[in-house]
């Protein structure tokens, strides 16, 4: 598993003669007073520079794709004191900030890089992962945090904490402060000031077209997903125009009779430089939820990885891609994030005084569901006139009560509009659990923001999400394949010009991503940007569930977390048995159950197995 990491003395005690440095890790920065090591990372990815006489110096881990000027500038800015900038290039990479003896260590504003950190009073201990730190401390894995991540909606479960209660994150969005003699700090990084529709829309085109031409331009051949949706087919036009490229398409027997398709024949033939691959699930007998009888002999991540229920598709998805011998491959994930608004941006946009203009997109929303009207509009009411912290708080108080927690299986669309909630998957929760989870939202609770709006927080949440889920497959794909997989959209530079726009201006009622349509028109075919339809996938995870029903029955009747105590195993395999019968059920529920289940049961945590011991010397070669 790929990850960078670094210590740092902020106790007055003397550098001990010995240290614990990762396994098979490189020096990237030999100062042992501040050591930092790459494991799994090519010499090339790494970067620095100094300003100010050596004072001063910019690190970064990853794809940061800056030119040398700005990079370079972006150092010098820093050596005034000016370290944002530094975390603003184009890219996806860690950023190590140094000015005197200040370390400012920050992942990226979507979390595909994050930042933990380990404090004993005299050394922080930091690194890209949790699970090394977690095996540095002996910290066994959070229960009340796996299970809130599928049993709760609209509450930021990890928040300053990880799925270990040893290790601390950083937000996305944050820098870790570093200085000895100091207790470590978290320090936002300043966004982007709000951007008119009219204004932003020139300049997400800019921000994106760089995330796709530089990692054209800085590698060798290239390949991308195409779905036939506007975010993958974005991303394939604009690296089409400026490099031969192979574009996959995968579909199956279900998602065949979707228009996506159709797109994706459109898209590969409007640029002779595509050469389109089909893969076709059905054909090739692959599914969801294939692939995961032998817990042993699946990849390793940080995280619980979704992309576990998809990896026998991705394994055909990107069969052709690796005998194209690709050394980028690129993916619209992240699209939906940044292109397009969470539901509850209705009322934030009635908090900032844009009353008739909430209240006429609330009505388009009931309609466009086909549900009533005034319970649309009541909720809105009830979401506005509430705080998020007290919304957590009510929340943790229904956790604790005596009552059942029935859910339906498919969310209400009134539960759009709110702020926070139970999902189909709580009913799963034994008492001992309900307690847990609910002690974590009240602790969540006392630390929300109670002047953000429900859109600014579910937005940020989902992001977050898309983050983890993207550094995860990228981990995966890596492992198994040697497939570096990237997410221009995910970039902080696109995050930020794009969440910079209010998210009301992203998206209109009765209009499909308009803000795609401003940014790209004349880069990208003008039939895809008047697209107004979005496949779903729902039909073809009910067919893995169904054909793979006897493996996950065996995982979830062997839960580790219902061994606990903490889980209902009983619930969670009738709602299986509910999918494979084809009737409503909890799917995210059930995919991230699983997968946390796998997680649980193939991620080594003795410190040997990622640390060793060597002498100071030694440990900054």
């Amino acid at each position: 598993m790929r990850f960078a990491c670094g210590t740092l003395r902020t106790g007055h005690d003397r550098a001990p003669g010995a240290v614990w440095r990762p396994r098979g890790a490189h020096s990237a920065h030999d100062d042992s007073s501040c050591p930092i090591w790459t494991v799994g990372y090519d010499s090339g990815e790494v970067r620095s520079s100094s300003a100010a006489g050596g004072t001063a110096g910019l690190l970064t881990v990853g794809y940061c794709l800056a030119t040398d000027h700005e990079f370079d500038a972006a150092t010098t800015a820093a050596a005034r004191g000016e370290w944002a900038p530094a975390t603003r290039l184009a890219g996806s990479y860690l950023t190590v900030v140094r000015t005197g003896s200040t370390v400012r260590i920050a992942g990226d504003r979507a979390g595909t890089v994050t930042v933990y950190w380990l404090d004993d009073g005299q050394e922080v201990r930091w690194a890209t992962a949790a699970a090394p730190l977690a095996a540095y401390a002996a910290s066994e894995p959070d229960p009340a945090v796996l299970l809130a991540a599928f049993t709760l909606r609209g509450v930021d479960v990890l928040a300053d904490h990880s799925y270990f209660p040893a290790v601390r994150r950083v937000p996305p969005g944050h820098a870790l402060t570093l200085k000895p003699g100091s207790p470590p700090r978290t320090t936002p990084v300043p966004c982007a000031a709000e951007l008119s529709f009219a204004d932003g829309a020139p300049l997400v085109r800019e921000a994106v077209t760089t995330a796709v031409a530089r990692r054209v331009a800085g590698e060798g051949r290239i390949s991308a997903d195409l779905s036939g949706g506007v975010d993958s087919s974005t991303i394939t036009s604009l690296a089409a125009a400026r490099t031969r490229l192979l574009a996959v398409t995968y579909t199956d027997e279900r998602m065949g009779e979707q228009d996506d398709v159709l797109y994706a024949e459109k898209v590969a033939a409007d640029r002779t430089s595509i050469t389109h691959a089909w893969v076709h699930g059905t054909r090739d007998g692959v599914q969801h939820f294939d692939g995961l009888a032998d817990p042993a002999a699946l990849p390793v991540t940080d995280t619980p990885a979704m992309t576990l229920g998809l990896l026998a598709i991705k394994a055909a998805q990107l069969a052709p891609v690796a005998t194209y011998g690709t050394t980028a491959h690129l993916t619209g994930r992240g699209g939906d994030d940044v292109l397009d608004a969470v539901p509850s941006m209705v009322i934030d946009q009635y908090r900032a005084g844009k009353r008739l203009e909430a209240t006429s997109r609330t009505i388009a929303l009931a309609r466009a569901r086909h549900h009533a009207v005034h319970p649309l509009l009541r909720q809105a009411a009830r979401t506005h006139a509430t705080s998020y912290p007290q919304a957590l708080t009510a929340l943790a108080e229904e956790l604790s009560g005596p009552g059942p927690l029935w859910r339906p299986a498919l969310m209400p669309v009134t539960q759009m509009l709110s702020w926070c909630g139970m999902t189909g998957a709580a009913p799963w929760l034994t008492r001992a659990a309900r307690t847990a989870v609910a002690d974590l939202v009240a602790a969540r609770a006392e630390t929300a923001d109670a002047h953000a709006g429900p859109g600014q927080v579910h937005e940020r949440l989902a992001l977050e999400v898309m983050g983890d889920g993207h550094a995860t497959y990228d981990a995966i794909a890596r492992q198994l394949w040697g497939i570096p997989v990237h997410a221009p959209f995910l970039d902080t530079p696109v995050v930020d010009v794009c969440h910079a726009i209010p998210g009301w201006q992203r998206a209109r009622p009765g209009d499909f991503k308009p803000l795609a349509r401003a940014a790209f028109t004349g880069s990208v075919p003008a039939f895809l940007l008047n697209r107004r339809t979005k496949t779903a996938f729902t039909g073809s995870v009910y067919a893995g569930l169904r054909s793979n029903a006897p493996v996950l029955r065996r995982l979830l009747t062997g839960s580790l977390l219902a061994q606990s105590g903490l889980l209902d195993a009983a619930q969670a395999v009738a709602a299986l048995e509910a999918a494979v019968r084809g009737e409503p059920a909890p799917l995210a529920g059930l995919h991230t159950l699983i997968v946390t289940e796998l997680w649980l049961a193939t991620l080594p945590l003795t410190r040997e197995t990622w640390w060793e011991k060597t002498t100071t010397k030694e440990a900054t070669r």
